[in-house]
């Protein structure tokens, strides 16, 4: 049968493959697994009591977990009925889960264990349209509520109606459509509340295909990857999960993004799925950990840096690698990157960097490594990606060029068009919102800035509503000059501001286990990491590394003020999106007094807040 459905994908991998590994979970330090037909029986079982509690086609089904096997049955079980998933991230409070399942008219709800559960429990009889709760893990979480069941005894009743019905799942999965809604995934936004973005069938089964044809992909089953970004991104889902699935893909999913490295140096994949900011950290602990290497040993890395940086520089001109420099790589590759490719497994041939700006440093040094790093350019509007660099045709610090079958064009005002199959159905729910998305030649408006340089490769300037216009005129791309301070490792996060302002300002936060060391080398006392951030010695080197990047700016472009903010900018903070952006409006709401007390006369001093 064609594969115009997720569905279909589905089933025909699963007479492809049969018995052999499809997924797996590490939980508790073990891993947990299920071959292609366990996949399928589990995912029809979940389907199909679905079904039994009356969910039909066209009805929506949240899942709020992390990522684990029944997230995967939950998603293909439902569907595989023509139900319409709804995923929503763990990090969320009660309050914005209710908003996304009251709006979604979810009917059935999953749930990963008691706390989400006890969430859930907050509003549970404020939404008369959700029946019921389904929750993963063991029955002592469930209770004794009706409308309360667990996972195992849930599923029995799907495969009770399979007994009965042998042909019951494949005769749904069959009735769903190309143009069927598959997902309505809330967009995590920096501003107001999420909007369901709806995502058919078609849209995910055209970007796949257009992936499938572009160099780097899934070469064949061999290929595996180790999965940390949460299954309610859309990213991971498109390009991880069903990209995956119809690659024929081994998906080992890490524990945890804290235990990832260690899950990758087991399971060795030989793809990488990562946003820029994972990248940032590897280089930034790398480069903490040479500084505390003797003289004799800086100088060696270097060296064999810059030869390697030279040698990626090359390959992205498609030039020539002098026989010298060829050799000395070699001798630089043994004793500096090859240690990098190790830790990740020692088997990646390439790893994406996508959702913001990644610096060309940290680009050129995983290519050094053997490690090509893909960018890319996407959002939640068109499925995931709507352009991509290849293994061998890049050019740094662009996004690449359109994926196959989707066309890109640049506005008069620099904003970013998009048109193909790729592009979602519109807002769920949101008819007006939906129309002011698109031009009326129909290419959605991507709200992003951006241009073709000579090559044809799409670079990103900034977000269209993020741009600063200073109070004298000048327009400024917050995202450049952030991304030249995060190059520090002092700086974990740091967010430009100066939006009609006559100057620009920063909130900052300091990466505590960088400030430690920083600390000991300099003799600085300190109890606690956190005291550093009110010691004099060690804000005056901050103020150093500040001055230090100013030097490499416009003057209107440099930072006068800025102010340090104690706790980290995190997801369950609500500053972070799950692909780790920040969240600009709801970091300044939170630091409004920071923000006018920087513009207020008098002291330029920072303080720790």
């Amino acid at each position: 049968m064609e594969e115009k459905t997720i569905n279909v994908v589905f089933r025909n991998r699963v007479e492809q493959y049969g018995d052999r590994v499809a997924v797996e979970k590490k939980k508790d330090g073990k891993w947990l697994s299920a071959t292609w037909n366990e996949y399928y029986d589990r995912s029809r079982a979940t389907g199909l009591g679905l079904a039994a509690s009356g969910v039909q086609k066209g009805d929506r089904v949240a899942i709020l977990s992390e990522n684990r096997l029944e997230w995967l049955y939950a998603d293909m079980g439902a569907l595989g009925i023509g139900a319409v998933v709804v995923p929503v991230y763990t990090t969320l409070v009660a309050e914005d889960v209710r908003y996304i399942l009251e709006n979604s008219e979810s009917k059935i709800l999953f749930v990963e264990n008691r706390m989400q559960l006890e969430k859930a429990l907050h509003f549970i009889d404020e939404l008369p349209g959700l029946e019921k709760i389904v929750v993963f893990e063991s029955k002592d979480a469930v209770g004794s509520r009706n409308d309360i069941a667990c996972f195992k005894d849930f599923i029995q009743q799907g495969h009770q109606m399979h007994e009965t019905d042998p042909k019951r799942f494949e005769t749904l999965a069959d009735e769903v459509q190309p143009e069927d809604l598959a997902t309505i995934v809330y967009t995590s936004g920096t501003t107001g509340l999420p909007k369901g973005a709806m995502i058919t069938h078609n849209n995910i089964v055209a970007v796949i295909r257009s992936l499938d044809k572009m160099t780097p992909r899934f070469a064949d089953e061999t290929d595996n990857t180790v999965p940390f970004l949460p299954l309610a991104h859309v990213f991971e889902r498109v390009a991880g999960h069903f990209l995956g699935m119809y690659g024929g893909l081994t998906a080992s999913y890490a524990e945890s993004i804290e235990t990832f490295v260690n899950d990758v140096k087991e399971k060795r994949p030989t793809v990488v799925l990562a946003v820029p900011r994972v990248l940032e950290k590897v280089y930034q602990r790398i480069l903490s950990q040479v500084e505390e290497q003797p003289p004799w040993r800086q100088s060696v890395f270097r060296w064999g840096y810059k030869i390697g940086v030279e040698i990626s520089s090359l390959r992205e001109q498609k030039k020539p690698v002098p026989l010298m420099m060829s050799l000395q790589y070699k001798i630089a590759y043994k004793m500096i990157f090859k240690k990098l490719a190790d830790a990740l497994g020692g088997r990646v041939r390439w790893m994406t960097a996508s959702g913001a700006p990644t610096s060309r440093e940290i680009v050129l040094f995983f290519n050094a490594s053997g490690i090509t790093v893909i960018e890319g350019y996407g959002m939640t509007e068109c499925c995931a990606p709507a352009t991509m660099s290849g293994l061998d045709d890049y050019h740094i610090g662009t996004v690449g060029k359109p994926i196959p079958d989707v066309e890109v064009k640049i506005a008069d005002d620099g904003e970013i068009l998009i048109r193909g199959e790729n592009v979602f159905a519109g807002y769920w729910k949101m008819p007006e919102e939906t129309k002011n998305t698109f031009t009326r030649d129909g290419f959605l408006m991507s709200g992003d800035i951006g241009r073709f340089n000579e090559y044809g490769f799409l670079e990103i300037t900034d977000r269209k509503k993020d741009l600063i216009i200073t109070s004298g005129g000048k327009n400024v791309a917050p995202q450049k000059i952030e991304g030249l301070f995060k190059f520090d490792p002092i700086f974990e996060h740091f967010m430009v501001i100066g939006d009609r302002r006559k100057f620009l300002s920063a909130l900052v936060n300091i990466n505590l286990e960088e400030a430690e060391r920083i600390a000991l080398i300099n003799n600085i006392p300190f109890e606690n990491r956190e005291d550093l951030l009110e010691n004099e010695a060690f804000l005056k080197i901050v103020d150093e590394r500040v001055a230090e990047k100013n030097k490499q700016l416009a003057r209107y472009e440099t930072i006068k003020k800025y102010r340090i903010i104690k706790h980290s900018f995190s997801q369950e903070g609500g500053e972070l999106t799950a692909a780790m952006k920040l969240k600009r409006n709801v970091v300044k709401e939170k630091n409004e007094n920071l923000i006018e007390e920087m513009y207020a006369e008098g002291d330029h001093r920072k303080k720790a807040s």
